[in-house]
């Protein structure tokens, strides 16, 4: 039996309910995930810890549907993704993509970074970073000092 692919996979737009208590998810196939809490407002990146899931999302500028990609996910099937509308994208030590106009992910050893410009995408920029005990919710809500292309 060979090891499922772990490839990129293209993400397809996606429901959001921007609520209170969180962002709700509405993937393809009907699931509904909800990133608990009001995601903490950053400048320019965010920077995951060795070991934690990284969760990317653009919203559209009418915040009702947008795009989700998932950094160096080894666990979810393509399949699964294609089947939920999330994307992913696998980014090795030292290399930088741009996932979406103006947000740019990259790797530095064990740990994932999301850069973005917020005025590029088009919308608001999510990033969310969890594992088994933790979870972060983060909004870049203004580009790099530097400017997005000193991250390419």
């Amino acid at each position: 039996m060979s090891a499922p692919s772990r490839s990129d996979v293209p993400p397809t737009s996606i429901g959001i309910d921007l609520r209170e208590e969180g962002v709700v998810i509405e993937y393809l196939d009907g699931r509904t995930t909800l990133y608990r809490g009001v995601p903490d407002a950053v400048e320019g990146s965010v920077t995951a810890g060795p070991g934690k899931e990284t969760h990317v999302l653009v919203t559209d500028p009418t915040e009702t549907e947008g795009v989700m990609t998932y950094v160096n996910d080894y666990n979810t099937d393509d399949e699964i993704l294609e089947d939920s509308g999330v994307g992913r994208v696998i980014v090795e030590d030292g290399e930088r993509d741009e996932v979406f106009p103006g947000v740019i992910v990259g790797r530095t050893g064990q740990r994932n970074e999301v850069i973005a410009d917020p005025e590029i995408a088009g919308g608001r920029v999510f990033v969310f970073v969890e594992d088994g005990w933790t979870e972060g919710s983060y909004e870049i809500v203004e580009a790099p000092e530097d400017g997005l292309d000193a991250h390419r």
